[in-house]
Protein backbone atom coordinates (compact mmCIF):
# COMPACT_ATOMS: atom_id res chain seq x y z
CA UNK A 1 0.00 0.00 0.00
CA UNK A 2 1.55 3.35 -0.99
CA UNK A 3 1.97 5.63 2.03
CA UNK A 4 2.61 9.35 1.65
CA UNK A 5 2.63 10.81 5.14
CA UNK A 6 5.76 12.67 6.19
CA UNK A 7 4.67 15.94 7.86
CA UNK A 8 7.08 18.87 7.94
CA UNK A 9 7.96 18.38 11.60
CA UNK A 10 9.41 14.95 10.73
CA UNK A 11 12.07 16.65 8.61
CA UNK A 12 12.85 18.77 11.67
CA UNK A 13 13.07 15.61 13.77
CA UNK A 14 15.54 14.08 11.35
CA UNK A 15 17.75 17.17 11.62
CA UNK A 16 17.38 17.21 15.42
CA UNK A 17 18.63 13.62 15.60
CA UNK A 18 21.62 14.49 13.40
CA UNK A 19 22.44 17.42 15.68
CA UNK A 20 22.07 15.28 18.81
CA UNK A 21 24.46 12.66 17.39
CA UNK A 22 27.01 15.36 16.61
CA UNK A 23 26.68 16.87 20.09
CA UNK A 24 27.32 13.51 21.74
CA UNK A 25 25.12 10.48 22.19
CA UNK A 26 25.77 7.26 24.11
CA UNK A 27 22.65 5.10 23.70
CA UNK A 28 19.64 5.12 21.42
CA UNK A 29 16.35 3.81 22.77
CA UNK A 30 13.97 2.83 19.99
CA UNK A 31 10.45 2.26 21.20
CA UNK A 32 8.75 -0.40 19.07
CA UNK A 33 5.17 -1.59 18.92
CA UNK A 34 5.28 -5.18 20.23
CA UNK A 35 2.43 -6.10 17.86
CA UNK A 36 4.57 -5.14 14.83
CA UNK A 37 8.19 -5.03 16.03
CA UNK A 38 9.77 -5.19 12.57
CA UNK A 39 7.45 -2.76 10.81
CA UNK A 40 7.75 -0.21 13.63
CA UNK A 41 11.58 -0.22 13.52
CA UNK A 42 12.70 2.88 11.65
CA UNK A 43 15.45 2.26 9.04
CA UNK A 44 16.08 6.00 8.85
CA UNK A 45 16.86 6.08 12.57
CA UNK A 46 19.35 3.24 12.17
CA UNK A 47 21.13 5.19 9.42
CA UNK A 48 21.22 8.39 11.50
CA UNK A 49 22.61 6.71 14.63
CA UNK A 50 25.06 4.18 13.14
CA UNK A 51 27.59 2.92 15.68
CA UNK A 52 25.60 3.84 18.80
CA UNK A 53 24.47 1.09 21.19
CA UNK A 54 20.77 0.43 20.81
CA UNK A 55 18.06 -0.54 23.26
CA UNK A 56 14.97 -1.93 21.54
CA UNK A 57 11.92 -1.60 23.75
CA UNK A 58 8.92 -3.68 22.72
CA UNK A 59 6.20 -1.45 24.08
CA UNK A 60 2.53 -2.42 24.47
CA UNK A 61 3.61 -5.97 25.28
CA UNK A 62 0.32 -6.47 27.07
CA UNK A 63 -1.42 -6.23 23.67
CA UNK A 64 0.96 -8.60 21.85
CA UNK A 65 1.18 -12.38 21.56
CA UNK A 66 3.60 -13.44 24.37
CA UNK A 67 5.19 -16.22 22.33
CA UNK A 68 5.89 -13.87 19.43
CA UNK A 69 7.26 -11.24 21.79
CA UNK A 70 9.81 -13.77 23.03
CA UNK A 71 10.79 -14.57 19.43
CA UNK A 72 11.31 -10.89 18.65
CA UNK A 73 13.33 -10.31 21.83
CA UNK A 74 15.62 -13.18 20.85
CA UNK A 75 15.93 -11.72 17.35
CA UNK A 76 17.04 -8.30 18.55
CA UNK A 77 19.20 -9.56 21.42
CA UNK A 78 21.20 -11.59 18.91
CA UNK A 79 22.28 -8.39 17.15
CA UNK A 80 25.60 -6.72 18.09
CA UNK A 81 25.58 -3.76 20.51
CA UNK A 82 21.84 -4.24 20.98
CA UNK A 83 19.59 -5.16 23.87
CA UNK A 84 15.87 -5.71 23.81
CA UNK A 85 13.32 -5.68 26.61
CA UNK A 86 9.51 -5.86 26.70
CA UNK A 87 7.51 -3.10 28.35
CA UNK A 88 4.10 -1.82 29.15
CA UNK A 89 4.53 1.96 29.30
CA UNK A 90 1.98 2.29 32.08
CA UNK A 91 3.86 -0.07 34.43
CA UNK A 92 6.32 1.89 36.56
CA UNK A 93 8.62 -0.93 37.71
CA UNK A 94 9.54 -2.23 34.22
CA UNK A 95 9.91 1.34 33.01
CA UNK A 96 12.82 1.82 35.39
CA UNK A 97 14.50 -1.15 33.71
CA UNK A 98 15.33 1.21 30.85
CA UNK A 99 17.83 3.09 32.98
CA UNK A 100 19.54 -0.13 34.05
CA UNK A 101 19.72 -1.42 30.46
CA UNK A 102 21.15 1.86 29.17
CA UNK A 103 23.84 1.90 31.87
CA UNK A 104 24.84 -1.63 30.89
CA UNK A 105 25.13 -0.59 27.23
CA UNK A 106 27.38 2.37 28.13
CA UNK A 107 29.15 1.32 31.36
CA UNK A 108 31.84 4.03 31.18
CA UNK A 109 29.35 6.88 31.39
CA UNK A 110 26.73 7.92 33.89
CA UNK A 111 28.17 10.28 36.49
CA UNK A 112 28.06 14.07 36.80
CA UNK A 113 31.38 14.43 34.94
CA UNK A 114 30.43 12.05 32.13
CA UNK A 115 26.64 11.98 32.01
CA UNK A 116 24.90 9.23 30.09
CA UNK A 117 23.24 10.87 27.07
CA UNK A 118 20.30 8.84 25.81
CA UNK A 119 18.03 9.57 22.85
CA UNK A 120 14.55 8.03 22.83
CA UNK A 121 12.83 7.65 19.47
CA UNK A 122 9.88 5.85 18.00
CA UNK A 123 7.19 5.96 15.37
CA UNK A 124 4.15 8.16 16.04
CA UNK A 125 1.60 6.91 18.55
CA UNK A 126 3.83 4.14 19.92
CA UNK A 127 3.40 5.33 23.52
CA UNK A 128 6.63 7.28 23.95
CA UNK A 129 5.12 10.28 25.74
CA UNK A 130 3.21 8.01 28.14
CA UNK A 131 6.43 6.15 28.92
CA UNK A 132 8.37 9.37 29.56
CA UNK A 133 5.66 10.59 31.93
CA UNK A 134 5.96 7.29 33.79
CA UNK A 135 9.75 7.63 33.99
CA UNK A 136 9.72 11.26 35.07
CA UNK A 137 6.88 10.74 37.52
CA UNK A 138 4.73 13.60 36.30
CA UNK A 139 2.92 14.74 33.18
CA UNK A 140 5.99 16.09 31.40
CA UNK A 141 5.14 15.09 27.83
CA UNK A 142 1.88 15.53 25.96
CA UNK A 143 -0.04 12.35 25.13
CA UNK A 144 -2.85 11.50 22.77
CA UNK A 145 -4.28 8.86 20.46
CA UNK A 146 -3.31 10.73 17.29
CA UNK A 147 0.18 10.59 15.73
CA UNK A 148 2.32 13.71 15.84
CA UNK A 149 1.51 15.06 19.32
CA UNK A 150 5.13 15.82 20.29
CA UNK A 151 6.60 18.46 17.95
CA UNK A 152 9.82 19.63 19.66
CA UNK A 153 12.85 17.98 21.28
CA UNK A 154 12.66 17.80 25.07
CA UNK A 155 15.32 17.01 27.68
CA UNK A 156 14.73 15.19 30.98
CA UNK A 157 17.08 14.36 33.85
CA UNK A 158 15.95 10.96 35.09
CA UNK A 159 18.78 10.44 37.59
CA UNK A 160 22.08 12.10 38.43
CA UNK A 161 24.21 11.72 35.33
CA UNK A 162 21.37 10.40 33.15
CA UNK A 163 19.99 12.71 30.46
CA UNK A 164 17.11 11.61 28.26
CA UNK A 165 16.41 13.48 25.02
CA UNK A 166 12.96 13.03 23.52
CA UNK A 167 12.13 13.70 19.87
CA UNK A 168 8.81 13.77 18.01
CA UNK A 169 7.61 10.49 16.54
CA UNK A 170 9.12 9.94 13.12
CA UNK A 171 8.30 7.70 10.19
CA UNK A 172 10.45 7.49 7.08
CA UNK A 173 9.65 9.13 3.73
CA UNK A 174 9.13 5.91 1.78
CA UNK A 175 7.72 2.71 3.25
CA UNK A 176 9.04 0.15 0.76
CA UNK A 177 7.56 -2.94 2.43
CA UNK A 178 3.88 -3.16 1.53
CA UNK A 179 2.96 -5.28 4.56
CA UNK A 180 4.62 -2.77 6.88
CA UNK A 181 2.49 0.01 5.43
CA UNK A 182 -0.67 -1.93 6.29
CA UNK A 183 0.55 -2.83 9.77
CA UNK A 184 1.61 0.74 10.60
CA UNK A 185 -1.74 2.08 9.40
CA UNK A 186 -3.64 -0.54 11.42
CA UNK A 187 -1.71 0.39 14.57
CA UNK A 188 -2.50 4.10 14.26
CA UNK A 189 1.05 5.23 13.48
CA UNK A 190 -0.01 6.94 10.25
CA UNK A 191 -2.44 9.84 9.95
CA UNK A 192 -5.90 8.64 8.98
CA UNK A 193 -6.04 10.86 5.88
CA UNK A 194 -3.08 9.00 4.33
CA UNK A 195 -4.79 5.63 3.75
CA UNK A 196 -8.08 3.94 2.99
CA UNK A 197 -9.47 2.45 6.21
CA UNK A 198 -11.47 -0.26 4.46
CA UNK A 199 -8.38 -1.44 2.57
CA UNK A 200 -6.33 -1.58 5.78
CA UNK A 201 -9.13 -3.34 7.67
CA UNK A 202 -9.39 -5.99 4.95
CA UNK A 203 -5.64 -6.67 5.17
CA UNK A 204 -5.91 -6.87 8.96
CA UNK A 205 -8.79 -9.34 8.65
CA UNK A 206 -6.73 -11.48 6.25
CA UNK A 207 -3.88 -11.61 8.78
CA UNK A 208 -6.22 -12.40 11.67
CA UNK A 209 -7.92 -15.17 9.69
CA UNK A 210 -4.52 -16.74 9.13
CA UNK A 211 -3.11 -16.27 12.65
CA UNK A 212 -5.98 -15.82 15.10
CA UNK A 213 -9.27 -16.86 13.43
CA UNK A 214 -10.91 -17.63 16.74
CA UNK A 215 -10.43 -14.01 17.88
CA UNK A 216 -12.51 -12.71 14.98
CA UNK A 217 -15.24 -15.26 15.62
CA UNK A 218 -15.36 -14.58 19.35
CA UNK A 219 -15.29 -10.79 19.09
CA UNK A 220 -17.95 -10.46 16.41
CA UNK A 221 -20.02 -13.59 16.96
CA UNK A 222 -19.21 -15.08 13.56
CA UNK A 223 -19.90 -18.76 12.98
CA UNK A 224 -17.71 -18.94 9.88
CA UNK A 225 -15.05 -16.90 8.13
CA UNK A 226 -15.52 -16.51 4.39
CA UNK A 227 -13.85 -14.05 2.02
CA UNK A 228 -12.29 -11.01 3.64
CA UNK A 229 -14.87 -8.55 2.32
CA UNK A 230 -17.68 -10.88 3.43
CA UNK A 231 -16.20 -10.96 6.93
CA UNK A 232 -15.99 -7.15 7.02
CA UNK A 233 -19.57 -6.90 5.82
CA UNK A 234 -20.71 -9.38 8.48
CA UNK A 235 -18.94 -7.29 11.13
CA UNK A 236 -20.75 -4.23 9.82
CA UNK A 237 -24.08 -6.04 10.18
CA UNK A 238 -23.22 -7.09 13.75
CA UNK A 239 -22.29 -3.49 14.60
CA UNK A 240 -25.37 -1.98 12.97
CA UNK A 241 -23.35 -0.10 10.37
CA UNK A 242 -26.15 0.03 7.82
CA UNK A 243 -27.63 2.71 5.64
CA UNK A 244 -31.17 3.04 4.28
CA UNK A 245 -31.99 0.00 2.18
CA UNK A 246 -29.92 -2.37 4.31
CA UNK A 247 -26.53 -1.85 2.67
CA UNK A 248 -23.55 -2.04 5.01
CA UNK A 249 -21.35 1.02 5.53
CA UNK A 250 -18.01 -0.68 4.94
CA UNK A 251 -16.14 2.39 6.15
CA UNK A 252 -17.90 2.21 9.52
CA UNK A 253 -17.26 -1.52 9.75
CA UNK A 254 -13.58 -0.92 8.99
CA UNK A 255 -13.37 1.73 11.71
CA UNK A 256 -14.80 -0.76 14.20
CA UNK A 257 -12.20 -3.41 13.33
CA UNK A 258 -9.28 -0.99 13.49
CA UNK A 259 -10.40 0.54 16.80
CA UNK A 260 -10.88 -2.91 18.32
CA UNK A 261 -7.37 -3.91 17.26
CA UNK A 262 -5.78 -0.72 18.57
CA UNK A 263 -7.61 -1.03 21.86
CA UNK A 264 -6.66 -4.67 22.40
CA UNK A 265 -10.27 -5.84 22.21
CA UNK A 266 -9.34 -8.62 19.78
CA UNK A 267 -6.93 -10.15 22.29
CA UNK A 268 -3.14 -10.34 22.35
CA UNK A 269 -2.07 -10.23 18.72
CA UNK A 270 1.23 -9.92 16.85
CA UNK A 271 1.00 -9.30 13.12
CA UNK A 272 4.44 -10.47 11.99
CA UNK A 273 7.34 -12.78 12.79
CA UNK A 274 11.09 -12.09 12.39
CA UNK A 275 11.23 -14.61 9.55
CA UNK A 276 8.36 -12.96 7.69
CA UNK A 277 9.90 -9.53 8.13
CA UNK A 278 13.22 -10.72 6.73
CA UNK A 279 11.46 -12.19 3.68
CA UNK A 280 9.42 -9.02 3.09
CA UNK A 281 12.53 -6.85 3.42
CA UNK A 282 14.40 -8.99 0.90
CA UNK A 283 11.48 -8.93 -1.52
CA UNK A 284 11.32 -5.12 -1.28
CA UNK A 285 15.08 -4.85 -1.85
CA UNK A 286 14.83 -7.15 -4.89
CA UNK A 287 11.96 -5.08 -6.30
CA UNK A 288 13.95 -1.87 -5.83
CA UNK A 289 16.95 -3.47 -7.55
CA UNK A 290 14.78 -4.49 -10.52
CA UNK A 291 13.37 -0.95 -10.77
CA UNK A 292 16.87 0.52 -10.66
CA UNK A 293 18.08 -1.87 -13.37
CA UNK A 294 15.10 -1.02 -15.58
CA UNK A 295 15.62 2.70 -15.05
CA UNK A 296 19.29 2.35 -15.97
CA UNK A 297 18.45 0.32 -19.05
CA UNK A 298 15.79 2.82 -20.14
CA UNK A 299 18.23 5.68 -19.65
CA UNK A 300 20.91 3.90 -21.69
CA UNK A 301 18.40 3.11 -24.45
CA UNK A 302 17.24 6.71 -24.59
CA UNK A 303 20.85 7.92 -24.71
CA UNK A 304 21.60 5.53 -27.58
CA UNK A 305 18.46 6.65 -29.37
CA UNK A 306 19.42 10.33 -29.07
CA UNK A 307 22.91 9.52 -30.29
CA UNK A 308 21.45 7.72 -33.32
CA UNK A 309 19.28 10.72 -34.18
CA UNK A 310 22.27 13.06 -33.96
CA UNK A 311 24.35 10.76 -36.20
CA UNK A 312 21.52 10.55 -38.73
CA UNK A 313 21.17 14.33 -38.72
CA UNK A 314 24.93 14.75 -39.30
CA UNK A 315 24.82 12.27 -42.20
CA UNK A 316 22.00 14.18 -43.88
CA UNK A 317 24.02 17.37 -43.61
Amino acid sequence: MPINWFPGHMNSTRQAIKDRVKAGLDVVIELLDARLPGSSSNPLLAALTTGRPSLKVLNKQDLADPAQTEAWLAHYNAQPHTRAIPLDAGDKAPARALIKACRELAPLRGDMHKPLRVLICGIPNVGKSTLINTLVGKKAAKTGDEPGITKLEQKFVLENGFYLFDTPGMLWPRIAIEQSGYHLAASGAIGRNAFDEAEVALELIATLKRRYPERLQERYGLTELGEDDAVLEAIGVKRGAKIRGGAVQMHKAAEAVLMDFRGGLLGRITLETPEEMAAWRQAAADADARKAEKAAADKAAEKEKRSGRRNASSGDA
